[in-house]
């Protein structure tokens, strides 16, 4: 199954944002809604052309609520994430899967104090009118990806993108700051930015 994981901006709450609205709520409906991390969703397709179109279904809300959307196809990486832009040139046949390797930007993930995480949390909501985004996201927080319903569950936070090249098949190691773990996103030449 292909994966599809939206990372909201900072000034969103991307659930809230996404559920609280019609058209993207019916786009959403038929899939299971995953938070692998903080302030994110993400839905298992079929394949890399369902993620394709789910995306292009909610594009309006990408540009507004969305910072990163990645889609995570099996046949290329079980580990690595594409950028939209890839993943759109691989469901054309534009780019041959063992051919998406070389660009990548690298996000460390951190896992934050709990009472940091609800600061943050609250900050946005109080400025838009009280808990009804608090309410909506307890609500519809459900089951994570690994079956674990608790809400309260810390989940990391993607921080400073490095950009790198891979070289003989190794990506040079983040070096940004400490980091917990690092998720890696491929991209096409054209985003990639050193």
């Amino acid at each position: 199954m292909t994966r599809v994981c939206l990372i909201g901006k900072p000034e969103s709450t991307l659930r809230y944002e996404l559920l609280s609205r019609e058209t993207s709520r019916e786009a959403l409906a038929t899939y299971d809604l995953e938070r692998p991390f903080e302030n994110s969703l993400a839905v298992r397709t079929v394949s890399v052309g369902a993620a394709v179109s789910l995306l292009n279904d909610l594009d309006w809300y990408l540009t507004r609520f969305v910072d990163e959307a990645l889609v995570q196809e099996p046949s290329v990486s079980d580990e690595e994430w594409l950028s939209r832009s890839l993943a759109e040139q691989l469901r054309n046949g534009d780019v041959d899967p063992e051919t998406t390797a070389e660009y990548c930007k690298v996000y460390g993930l951190v896992a934050d104090d709990p009472e940091s995480e609800a600061e943050a949390a609250a900050g946005p909501e109080s400025a838009s009118g009280g808990s009804a985004r608090s309410d909506s996201e307890a609500a519809s927080s459900g089951a994570d990806a690994a079956g674990n319903h608790d809400g309260n569950r810390r989940r990391p936070r993607l921080v400073e993108p490095l950009y790198v090249r891979r070289t003989d098949g190794e990506l040079p190691t983040y070096d940004l700051r400490d980091v917990d773990e690092t998720l890696v996103v491929r991209l096409t030449e054209e985003e990639y930015s050193p």
